[in-house]
């Protein structure tokens, strides 16, 4: 799997701002992405030593337009501490 097509985007948000200032950067992964797939691609595209990965999966929810009926996509969230000295410049 190439690097680029793990990691999507960052996420930002109020929530994801308040973490950046203790090191911890949200981004939206690839569905099938694990773990230490997700590290080797942060610390490769950003040059970066990560600290640890957290996972969160967003489940689809249900919404309607009219009298149809669909679901959301699913998401993968990845929540990166990375170690001291080490940062991420999100513009």
């Amino acid at each position: 799997m190439n690097y680029r097509s793990i990691i999507k985007a960052p996420i930002i948000t109020e929530k994801s701002a308040g973490l950046a200032g203790h090191n911890t950067y949200v981004f939206s992964v690839d569905i099938k992405a694990n773990k230490t797939q997700i590290k080797q691609a942060i610390e490769n595209i950003f040059n970066v030593k990560v600290e640890n990965v957290n996972t969160i999966n967003v489940k689809p929810k249900k919404k309607r337009v009219g009298r149809y009926v669909g679901k959301t996509n699913r998401v993968k969230k990845a929540i990166v501490k990375l170690k001291e000295g080490s940062s991420i410049e999100l513009n």
